[in-house]
């Protein structure tokens, strides 16, 4: 035993220093942005072009490759990511091959590479792999003009194929243009003709009646009756289950849109006042619409409180795609105009320069309508609303001649060209957060006294228990199942993924709680080991705390492992990390995909809302702590193994001890709610979760043997200081007593 414990300290600089190694090794190691050429080898060539034997060699002045029969080409292949950024949730690019022929008809696509969240955790790839699939046979000139074909949406997964969908239609243009397609072959030869502008001086406020009247504001309707069929329309028996009740007159969609940022537009629906702050916060090049709904179905929904995006709208315009952020987004109180109607919804959405948009052009809000099923499954249908700027706002302008540029972007330009817009994003995600920033630093900093003042904090047990248990609360249901900020193993590996690729603090910055509680564990690893995270802030810990709490309360038997069985079942969470990093190494996919030996995803993230398969494995992570005490902290976290390894550099001790600590007083080690207390008396760091139970006895004046020891002896002191100062007392009495007789026989 006393072997082993002198060997632990050992293992675990080696450990330490096998991962650092490892790290710099890659960090060393040469990399590269993915390209065409990293996976035209992963895709047959008759799967993006019927017919096709073999793929040439990829042009040098763009990153196209030809699909060759025989010999002789038929058409030509890309990578959807050379063309135009398509960045997911996850931050990483959607990696598509696409197929394309000389009639500028895409004949086949491909998913090689991706790593978005909702696919890896809880949607099953083929769902995306099928909506993929459904690209081939479109025809890319009949885009031109906006998408012209339908959306097929995956349920919990709309953002993601938005994402897809715009990359797929946006890369293909941009290849066929460069390619000369049928269809696309005179793109240099932009017409002569003077292009329209926005007419800015034109801010005469007029009246409702009247913008509705020429166009300014333009509306879309659509009765009860009409979405009910057009739902039986896609012959889902299910639908018709689910029909929207009430007459069919009603309006089902009754939506008013216009672009609020011409100002004699702006000024008649805002008022002067409202029109001036929307002017202040618009940018140079911004614009605005005004978006308005009387009817049943709401143009802004639920999910963008969560996501920060609003999924049911889109703006269109040929090549330019504009989804809305919580950011972009601002109220309408009231409107100016004395003849509106009165609305359910009133918001502005600002849509950044960036984006391409040119209000003096023809555009399309698309809504997406969706109707429930069930709990997960739902039907999809999209309808557009046409606008054009009035003719009386537009006014003649010479059009720029067109800069000289290289026919495609490398994927170095494409992803410059995505960069202001992820700048711009993690900033808007953060504004959109404040609240629940504001939340989780109030709560570390409660979590940080409590550790600094922990011999106050933990004077009275049952107070702290309460303080306890209270905290835990508010780590599972407000940082776990409220703001999904659930750490993993996963993100440990995609920061070494980052560090060897391309790394971009702006990727970690796109979930505030994440970034936040990353950085604080790494403060609180130099100071008190992973018990910070793992004993507090860890929200599957926090339920595996309440559930065996709970079971404590119900009178259920608890069990403590023997001490040698205890001691070699430790390993198996260092083991399981190690193997996870190392599969890392040869794939990150690999290694996030066995990374579901976590549930945290099933029970923290999705609340349980997953296939059965997922939820009984959490089931029998959650099942033994019923009866051992964070059964999964101690055996088979990944996570927990991870955080080990780094905290042993740790350089305070904070927990106290007395030397008669394990020697011979047990107590403590008894009663430790993870037995990371040697028999000797020693604390593991590696095991410790700070829960800070050693210290409320290190205090107990009727458990610790030790302090009980001391108030004996201080009582003892005090009871025999107290029999000397009564016997001074009766002494100094007595003198007095004979002083006083003397001088009575005196006199």
């Amino acid at each position: 035993m006393e072997r082993a414990e002198k060997a632990a300290p050992w293992l675990a600089r080696m450990m330490t220093a096998f991962c650092l190694v490892f790290a710099l090794a890659l960090v060393a190691a040469p990399t590269q942005a993915a390209s065409l050429a990293d996976f035209l080898d992963k895709v047959a060539p008759s799967d993006l072009m019927p017919g096709a034997d073999a793929y040439g060699p990829i042009r040098e002045d763009m990153p196209a490759a030809p699909a060759l029969k025989a010999g002789a080409r038929i058409g030509w292949v890309f990578l959807n990511t050379d063309f135009v950024p398509a960045t997911g949730y996850s931050g990483k690019p959607i990696n598509i091959l696409i197929g394309v022929d000389d009639q500028a008809v895409i004949t086949g696509a491909r998913l090689v590479k991706h790593s978005e969240p909702i696919v890896l955790v809880g949607i099953p790839e083929a769902k995306i792999t099928a909506v993929i699939d459904k690209y081939t046979g479109l025809d890319l000139k009949r885009e031109v003009a906006g998408p012209a074909h339908d959306l097929d949406i995956v349920s919990g997964a709309t953002v993601t194929i938005m994402v897809i969908d715009d990359s797929v239609r946006r890369s293909g243009l941009k290849a066929a243009r460069a390619l000369g397609l049928e269809g696309f072959a005179a793109t240099g030869a932009a017409s002569t003709a003077e292009a329209k502008v926005v007419d800015r001086s034109k801010d005469a406020v007029r009246d409702w009646t009247t913008l509705l009247g020429d166009g300014s504001v333009r509306r879309f309707t659509l009765s009860v009756g009409e979405i009910n069929a057009a739902f039986d329309k896609l012959g889902d028996p299910r639908g018709a289950a689910h029909h929207e009740a009430g007459p069919d007159s009603d309006a089902y969609i009754d939506l008013y849109v216009g672009l609020v940022s011409q100002p004699s537009i702006g000024r008649t629906l805002l008022g002067e006042a409202a029109y001036a702050n929307l002017m202040r916060r618009l940018g140079e090049g911004d614009e605005a619409i005004f978006v308005a709904s009387t009817g049943r179905w709401s143009f802004k929904g639920s999910g963008y409180v969560r996501g920060g995006i609003f999924d049911r709208i889109t703006l269109l315009q040929g090549e330019t795609t504009a989804r809305f952020r919580d950011k972009e987004h601002l109220r309408v109180v009231r409107m100016a105009p004395a003849d509106a109607p009165t609305f359910h919804e009133m918001d502005l959405f600002v849509v950044p320069k960036a984006s391409g948009f040119d209000p003096a052009s023809p555009w399309r809000l698309q809504m997406l309508v969706s109707r429930a099923l069930g709990a997960i499954d739902k039907l999809f249908l999209t309808y557009d609303l046409d606008y054009a700027l009035p003719p009386a706002y537009l006014v003649a302008a010479p059009r720029p001649a067109p800069a000289a540029t290289a026919p495609t972007p490398a994927p170095q330009a494409a992803a410059e060209e995505e960069a202001p817009a992820r700048d711009q994003l993690w900033l808007r995600i953060w504004e959109v957060k404040r609240t629940e920033v504001a939340i989780l630093i109030a709560g570390l900093a409660a979590l940080t006294g409590i550790f600094f003042f922990q011999t106050f904090a933990t004077r009275n047990e049952r107070v702290f228990r309460i303080i306890r248990l209270s905290y835990l609360a508010f780590t599972l249901v407000f940082i776990g199942w409220y703001a999904n900020a659930q750490l993993s193993v996963v993100n440990l590996l995609a920061l070494l993924s980052a560090l060897v690729s391309d790394f971009r603090w702006e990727t970690f910055l796109m979930d505030p709680l994440i970034f936040i509680l990353w950085f604080s564990v790494a403060a609180a690893l130099l100071f008190w080991a992973r018990g910070a995270y793992c004993g507090w802030l860890c929200p599957f810990g926090a339920l595996q705390e309440w559930s065996n709490q709970i079971a404590r309360w119900l009178k259920i038997p608890q069990i403590r492992l023997p001490w040698g069985l205890h001691e070699r079942l430790w390993p198996i969470k260092y083991v399981i990390f190690l193997g996870l990093l190392g599969m890392s190494f040869y794939s990150l996919d690999l290694a996030e995909h066995y990374a579901e030996v976590e549930p945290f995803k099933t029970a923290i993230i999705l609340k349980f809302d997953r296939p059965w398969p997922y939820v009984l494995f959490a089931l029998a992570m959650l099942t033994p702590g019923l009866f051992i005490e964070r059964f999964y902290c101690r055996y088979v976290c990944p996570l927990g193994g991870g955080l080990a390894i780094p905290a042993r550099l740790h350089m305070f001790r904070w927990l106290k001890r007395y030397r008669e600590c394990g020697n011979p007083c047990q107590t403590c080690a008894n009663e430790c709610p993870v037995q990371a207390i040697h028999p000797t008396g020693e604390i593991n760091p590696n095991e410790c979760v700070s829960c800070l139970h050693c210290q409320v006895l290190y205090q107990s004046k009727n458990r610790c043997p030790v302090v009980i020891g001391k108030l004996r002896k201080r009582e003892r002191f005090d009871r025999q200081n107290g029999l000397v100062q009564t016997g001074a007392a009766a002494i100094s009495g007595g003198l007095a007593s004979r002083s006083v007789a003397d001088g009575s026989a005196q006199a």
